[in-house]
């Protein structure tokens, strides 16, 4: 077994659209610099994410120098979003937590909402350090995240992903396998450990950043949505409810919060601290 080291790193600038992979990223207090700035909210202000949109898998949006965005879809035309001015605020609702966003405009709202045949509207969280806690129950004082789901990163290991395969090649659905890591949506990915081994871990280090390990992550119906097509099947959660269940919840990695500022690159040595 070789020493561990950080195998790849992944952002997604709007929540809940296609990831992008990047050899090195700003580590924030909030999370990765890009990953999850952005969010599509439906009329009501509810966030909207792969859960109930699984074709949102299918748009991309690449961050732009000056921070806007270029948006790209199947059967739209290419898009560029500027930061909005944040003139005035609206509330969008991230799984019953209101969060405080600045609205991209008109022209935006009318690309996601042709996309996804349903009224949407593009937001911005152009203050993450102001406007989101990190849950309490398993958070420190003043720690804070973007629009994720609920923690500043997360981190994944490839030994892990390769045991959950072998695990699906045995069983009912062994044709929707072998799945990509890209199923879990993570923005570390660790080569180099022993399978599971990162449900031992509490604090590491990957590189110059310094990371505490809030609590393992609990899977849902994104992780049976095909990244590519937006389709669906039953795995991973048929298998991971077999294997990997922790306190009645499906879990496949583990969520982490920063302890400072820095930078990670794919190559970085990772090392398990306790």
């Amino acid at each position: 077994m070789s020493d561990p080291v950080l195998r790849s790193v992944h952002v997604h600038p709007v929540k809940a659209l296609r990831a992008l992979d990047r050899t090195e990223a700003e580590v924030q207090p909030w999370g990765l610099a890009h990953d999850r700035r952005w969010a599509v909210v439906d009329a009501r202000g509810t966030v909207m994410t792969q859960r109930r949109h699984p074709r949102l898998a299918l748009a991309t949006a690449e961050p732009l120098a000056d921070g806007g965005l270029r948006l790209t879809a199947p059967g739209r035309e290419p898009l560029v979003v500027p930061v909005p001015e944040p003139s005035v605020t609206v509330t969008a609702d991230v799984f019953d937590t209101p969060v405080e966003t600045v609205p991209a405009g008109d022209a935006a709202a009318a690309w996601f909402s042709a996309f996804l045949e349903t009224d949407a509207r593009l937001v911005h969280l152009d203050a993450p350090e102001h406007r989101r806690p990190v849950d309490p129950a398993y958070a420190l004082p003043g720690e804070t995240v973007s629009l994720a789901d609920g923690y500043p990163l997360l981190v994944t290991s490839a030994a892990s992903l390769d045991a959950l395969n072998a695990l699906i090649a045995r069983g009912d659905h062994a044709s929707e396998g072998p799945l990509p890591m890209s199923r879990f949506r993570p923005n570390l990915v660790v080569g180099g450990t022993e399978p599971w081994a990162e449900d031992g871990w509490t604090r590491l280090t990957v590189g110059e950043v310094t990371f505490r390990v809030a609590k393992p992550c609990g899977r849902c119906v994104v992780t049976t949505t095909d990244q590519a097509t937006a389709r669906r099947g039953k795995e991973p959660l048929r298998t991971l409810g077999a294997h990997r269940k922790l306190n009645g919840k499906l879990v496949f990695g583990q969520n982490l919060v920063p302890e400072h500022r820095g930078t990670v690159r794919v190559g970085d040595p990772v090392k398990i601290l306790d």
